[in-house]
């Protein structure tokens, strides 16, 4: 039998569990044969036929927890590879009192001399349907979330209730997505020059310095000191709620609001409300000349001569 090794990776004081097992000698030479990022449940539960194993929704919560975990450490990692005179926070919840559940999660906040982004991250895989004044983007067509950025709005007016009314207009709305999502949104949430951006992970820091060296343009100093930083820093710092049975209340209304029925969406044409498959609705959606509408096979037609 081969041996098995376990050991962790640490990578700037983030510790990520890592266990490699199946290794083969051949021929004196070590392969690695399997690379497992999750630890695997032992009592995975069958339906009674062999060789079928069907996952719970709970071992699947699981699964989604820790894959959101390593984008997070992905994340972090960038981070931590800023300008020192730069200051960030990772999973802050601070009260909303406009919020259903009266706080606001938020992943990561970058505070520079320059301007401070609010980032929200999302673990989907997929093509990302959605526009900067659509309420409702879909995945894949067929499931609806919100629209991030007002989600990430909601984070940012969080926010300036806290601080000093000199810092209002500083906010970079950001959302990150991961490189197993394919984008089809409005193509001004990828220009440097928009407050809101849309990126992938890997990209994240490469976005906020272009965005930075375009804000350096603008503004022939920095708005903010070295003391402003460090003070933004501590206020937020200090209002962020580590009760972890308040956070667990939170998340339990999260959770609850996304397995209300009525995740799957009912396309219709806009020209005639007739209703629409998913597989045409996500032709139009990805067709830029119907600018994010969805217009039934009859009507297509007209989508376009209106462009």
């Amino acid at each position: 039998m081969a041996p098995q090794i376990h050991f962790h990776v640490h990578c700037l004081n983030y510790k990520l569990p890592v266990d490699i097992v199946n290794i083969k000698q051949n021929n004196g030479e070590e392969d690695l044969m399997f690379l497992d990022l999750f630890k695997k449940n032992k009592n995975k539960q069958t339906n009674g036929k062999k060789g079928k194993v069907h996952a719970t929704r709970k071992d699947q919560q699981h699964v989604a927890n820790r894959k959101g975990e390593i984008g997070e450490y992905k994340i972090n990692i960038q981070l931590d590879q800023m300008p020192k005179e730069y200051k960030y926070l990772s999973d802050v919840m601070v009260e909303n009192k406009k919020s259903s559940t009266g706080y606001s999660q938020i992943d990561h906040i970058v505070i520079t001399p320059y301007g401070i982004f609010v980032i929200e991250t999302k673990n989907y895989q997929g093509t990302i349907y959605g526009g900067e004044n659509r309420k409702q983007w879909s995945v894949n067509g067929k499931f609806q979330m919100l629209n991030p950025f007002i989600q990430n709005y909601g984070h940012i007016e969080a926010l300036k209730t806290l601080l000093h009314k000199k810092f209002q207009n500083s906010f970079v709305s950001m959302v990150s997505f991961t490189k197993r999502c394919t984008f089809k949104i409005d193509v001004e949430l990828r220009k440097i020059n928009s407050s809101k951006l849309i990126v992938y992970d890997v990209e994240l820091t490469e976005f906020i310095n272009r965005k930075i060296s375009i804000l350096k343009l603008i503004h022939n100093e920095p708005l903010f000191l070295e003391n402003d930083i460090s003070n933004v820093h501590r206020v937020i710092h200090d209002a962020n709620i580590i009760n972890p049975e308040l956070r667990k209340q939170h998340n339990n209304g999260i959770q609850k609001k996304k397995e209300q029925p009525g995740k799957k969406l009912l396309h219709r044409c806009v020209h005639c409300n007739k209703p629409v498959s998913d597989k045409v609705a996500s032709y139009c959606q990805s067709n830029k000349r119907f600018e994010g509408k969805i217009y039934c096979y009859e009507h297509q037609s007209l989508g376009v001569t209106k462009m």
